[in-house]
Formats: structure tokens, sequence, C-alpha cells
């Protein structure tokens, strides 16, 4: 489905090549227009929906030409004008497309917001049951130090071993709104669990099982809002929830806050308190539709297209969409080898196509943990009580870090399908390098005032959250979500689960002890030079889906791995650095690939 392009005479052989070295093909060109319009009508009559055979007939004109529908004289006027009000108005959409969006957002804040009642709670239930102790509150032994840490890591550690492996199943069996609603019920029961726990041993049981609703949640979730968002905005709506977790770390952050005078019983109402998102997402789902990906996967076709067209403002635009879905879906199959669950888990690593989109989805989730933001969502109340405030004060500066994520994730919903999901993470690793590397070495500073030794550490504390939070937070799932093909979506996005959680879970175990054995100061200069490791792993792996469809997103991973990175290595980073470092005017050099309609336009 990727072709290179061919020499055609003069000069337009060359102007081809300078726009780029393959190009996604629209696989409805293969045919003639008569053919296409014909393919369309018998798909609908085919699939139960007769009375729509002409409208698909339209759809199916559009989609093979998107960007000239206005020179289609089979559109009604009011057809061609939705079409045109969807051209120049990128976010408007019908109003159960933002429901159903905002609603799954909302399902996001549970993971936060259970992050930062933990990252509270630290502060008190260590000496509760009798880890700590009550005047020096200082672990009693290695072995307490080491079971904070698991209480704290479990939740990830069941999350991305256990829960999203039952993701296949669960959508299998129940559909995606079916999976959330289970998952809903699960992260609605054990927060409330963990605030009545009696013992460690409690504790720990009621967080294995709310980590497995959070995996299976989390491997949902973003493939659901990708499968129902329209391909321009799609980045930006899907990254609500990205703005919902940090929304969730903040609210719980403001939680921990509001309760911090209610004495004993603090620590398990900030614990506690994580249902509250969990139990509208329960009662909210019900009024979602069902995903039309999922629907048109498991043969249900007619109710596929019904659901697209709750989805999108008018006819035309919802059949378009959903027939250019199908259309590639088909394409899809012929490259499925394995139907079994684990046939098509094993797809994830042996199918070349399916392969280079786990190394990117792979490398996105891992290097979110690489970065080290979660050892400040984890840690901060601690981090800052280490380093002089009292425990109300830490929690206010804990308080102070999660606004600054919801406020710098904002822009990141504008930047986000403009300037990529590769640039961002490209320029922010670096940054967040640096001010990481910063704040352990400001914690070195012993002498002057108070103010002089913790300012520095928050400030660059909450610089680095602003590059991550610009740059590889709202990119990691996101990302994920879009990169597997329909026929792999749900393993594919188990495993990049799986890998996320799994390496947060190691996080969050080790740091207590690592900041004991290698020193605040050490634990932060490994994380920093992480972040050196993930930019590179980025620059390898990670490719550009910025406006494409879930379908064209096939042909950008049909670029074998060595070509695409012998590319960026020889091409288009020698530019970059002679462009923006030498500052010398050169133009831009061809990309690997781009859009058909794209390179049609340039050589018009």
């Amino acid at each position: 489905m990727i072709r290179a392009p061919e020499p055609e005479k003069g000069d337009a052989s060359g102007r081809r090549q300078s726009v780029a070295l393959n190009i996604v093909e629209n696989p409805l060109k293969r045919t003639t227009r008569e053919q296409t319009v014909l393919d369309a009508q018998s798909f609908a009559e085919l699939n139960g929906m007769p009375e729509q055979a002409e409208l698909f007939g339209r759809a199916a004109l559009v989609a093979r030409d998107p960007e000239k529908f206005e020179m289609l004289d089979e559109l009604s006027g009011d057809e061609r004008a939705a079409l045109t009000y969807e051209r120049d108005h990128k976010w408007h959409g019908p109003t159960m497309l933002w429901y159903s969006i905002g609603l799954c957002a909302i399902g996001a804040a549970t993971q936060g917001w259970d992050q930062t009642g933990s990252n509270g709670a630290n502060l008190s239930f260590p000496v509760a049951f009798g880890l700590a102790d009550p005047v020096t509150e200082e672990f009693v032994s290695d072995r307490a130090e080491w079971i904070v840490g698991l209480i704290n890591a479990i939740i990830f550690l069941t999350a991305g071993l256990i829960g999203a492996f039952i993701v296949d199943p669960l959508n299998y069996y129940f559909g995606r709104r079916g999976e959330i609603f289970i998952t809903a019920c699960i992260l609605t029961a054990t927060p409330i669990g963990s605030g009545f726990a009696q013992s460690w041993e409690g504790l720990f049981a009621a967080r294995f099982v709310m980590g497995i609703g959070i995996g299976a949640k989390n491997a949902t979730v973003p493939i659901y809002s990708a499968e129902m968002a329209p391909a321009r905005i799609r980045g930006a709506l899907v990254m609500f929830w990205q703005l919902w977790v940090v929304a969730g770390i903040f609210l719980g952050f403001c939680a921990n806050v509001i309760v911090k005078d209610t004495g004993d019983i603090s620590w398990r109402l900030q614990l506690g308190s994580a249902f509250i998102p969990s139990l509208v997402l329960g009662v909210g789902i019900f009024f979602c539709p069902e995903s039309p990906r999922w629907l048109m996967k498991h043969g249900k076709i007619a109710k596929g297209y019904h659901s697209m067209r709750r989805l999108r403002d008018h006819p035309i635009i919802g059949a378009r969409d959903y027939y250019y879905s199908y259309v590639i879906y088909k394409e899809e199959l012929k490259l499925a080898r394995g139907a079994g669950y684990f046939a098509r888990m094993w797809d994830c690593f042996a199918v070349p196509r399916i392969r280079r989109a786990n190394y990117g989805a792979s490398t996105v989730m891992i290097g979110q943990q690489m970065c080290g933001i979660n050892i400040i969502s984890f840690y901060s109340s601690s981090i800052f009580r280490d380093v002089g405030y009292t425990a109300e004060q830490a929690l206010y500066a804990s308080l102070g870090y999660g606004a600054v994520q919801v406020v710098f994730t904002i822009p990141t919903l504008f930047l986000i399908d403009t300037k990529g999901r590769r640039t961002l993470t490209l320029i922010t690793f670096p940054l967040m390098c640096i001010f990481l590397l910063a704040a352990g070495l400001s914690l070195l500073k012993d002498d002057g005032s108070r103010g002089e030794q913790i300012g520095p550490v928050v400030l660059f504390v909450y610089l680095f959250t602003i590059a991550y939070s610009l740059g590889e937070g709202p990119v990691a799932f996101q990302y994920s979500a879009e990169v597997f093909p329909t026929i792999q979506r749900e393993q594919g996005m188990a495993w990049a689960v799986c890998v996320n959680n799994t390496f947060a879970g190691v996080l969050s175990l080790t740091f207590p002890r690592m900041n004991t054995v290698m020193t605040p100061t050490g634990a932060f200069g490994f994380y920093a030079g992480l972040n050196l490791i993930a930019w590179f792993m980025v620059f390898c792996f990670v490719r550009e889906t910025k406006q494409l469809t879930l379908e064209e997103l096939d042909q950008v991973f049909s670029v074998p791995t060595s070509s695409y990175i012998n590319h960026e290595l020889t091409v288009w980073l020698p530019w970059f650095l002679k462009r923006y470092f030498l500052r010398k005017n050169i133009p831009k050099p061809p990309l690997i690939l781009e859009k058909e309609e794209h390179v049609e336009k340039v050589l018009e």
C-alpha cells in the first residue's frame, strides 16, 4: 500500500521526488470512479442498508479524493455544504462525539487521582501500619522500605502483567462499552476498599485488584476514543486522556490538601476519594455509542454505520469515514496471519508492519517511565518533605506540581496535530534531561536560607514538568492507541500498556530504596541520563502520525525500519543541524512518506 513515485516526463519527476520518497496511496483510487460507486453501493446492499446505497456511492467518491469534493456533481448542495463546513471548522462536531470523548477522558482521571492519593498517603500510612517511626517518620527497617515501595508499585505491576492482557477477551465478549463499565465498577470499589484497609496486607490486596482494573481500562479507553475521533483532530481529542490524567493528579492533590487536617483518617480519605471519577464513568458510559470499528470488526456492519452516524455531523461525513475504514479493514485482513488470541499477539512481533508500530508504541510508553516524571507523581510529597518542607507545605508544593501539569498540557491540544507527536518528543526529552539534572544538583546546596535551598529544587521540578506536559506526557497513550491496525489493536495496546505499567511499577518499587542508597541527587541524575537514551530511541523508532487516518497509518509503518532510520540519519538530521544550528537557509529535504493528495497539490 506504499508506492514509490514513478518517473514522469519533464520536470515532474524531480518535483515529485522533492515532495516525498514514498506516497500514502488511497486504495479507492485503484479502481475507476464508476467501479468505486458500484462497490460502495454493493457494500450497503449486502450489509442490510439498501436504503443507504446511493449515499455510500457518493461517500465513496468523496473518500476517493477528499480534497476535491467540491468538484463532484453527484453531491447535493446540503452534502457539499456539510463537507465544506467540516473542512473550514476543524473543531466542529456533534454533541455525542464530544460527550463520548469527554466521558472517556474523565475515566483517565482515576489513574491520576489514585497516584496522588497514594502520594499524600505515603506521609501517613507507613506510621499507621508500623512501617515507620511515629516520631522521626523514618522507616523502621529496610524491609519496611521495600513494603511501602511494593504497595505503591503493585497497581502498576498488576495493570501491566494482568490487566492489560485480559483486555482482548473482555472486549471480545462485552465490547468497548461493556469492558469500560466493568473496569469502572472495579475502580469504584477498590479505592473505597483501600480506605478501609486494617493492615498493609489488606491495603496491598485492594491495590492488587485495582491495578487489574487500571490496566484493562488503560488499554481500552484510548482505543475507544481513537476509533470515534475524526482524523483531523484525533490527536487532540484522544489527548483528552492525558489532560484528564493530569487533571486527576491535580484533583487528587486538592483532595489531599482538603482532608489533611482530619487526623488519623486523612490517608484513608486520600486513598478512598479516587472512586469519584470512575463512578461517573460507569454511569455515563451507558449513554455512549459502541465503537463503529469494533462493530465492523465483529460483523455488525449496519450497526457500525449507525454508531458512526451518531458521531458525525452529517450522513455524508459518517458514510465517508465508515466506508473508508471498511475498505482499509479488508486490506488489513490480507495481512492477518492468525485468528486466535495468542496468534494475534504473536503477529505484533512477527508481521513487519505491526512490529514497526510496536517499536514506536513501546518506545513512547517506556520513555514515559524513563523520563522520571513518575518519581515526582508518586513521591513528590516525600521528596519535598525531605528537602525541608513540613508535611503540610509538601502537600501544597505537590498541588503546585499538579497545577503546572494541567496548565501546560492544554497547549498540546493544539500542537499535537500541527507540530506532530514525533517533533514534540524530540524537542522535550533533552529539556527534561537538563531540568531533572539541575533539580538533582540543587539538592546538594546545604547553605544559605531555607528558601535558597528549597527554591531551586521546586523551580527545576516545575520546569521539568512543563517540558513533560508539552511532549512525552500527552504523546504516549495517544500514539499507542492509533498506530496498530484494527485487527491487532487490542493486542498491540495491551502490550504497550504492559510495558508502560510494568516499568511504572518497577520505578515505584525501587525509588524509595534508590533514594536511600544513591541519594536523591544520584537518583535524579540517573533518570536524567535515561532521558537521553529515550531521545535516541524516539529518533529511531517513533514515526510521525499527525493528521493521518487510522487506516493510512498502515502505510506509514510499511516503510522498513532500516530505510526509515537511514533517511533520518543521512537526510533529515544533516538538514536540521545545518538549518537550525549553522543557520543556513537551505530547503527542507523530501519526506520519506507523504499523503498522495498533498503530492498532487504541490505538483499542480
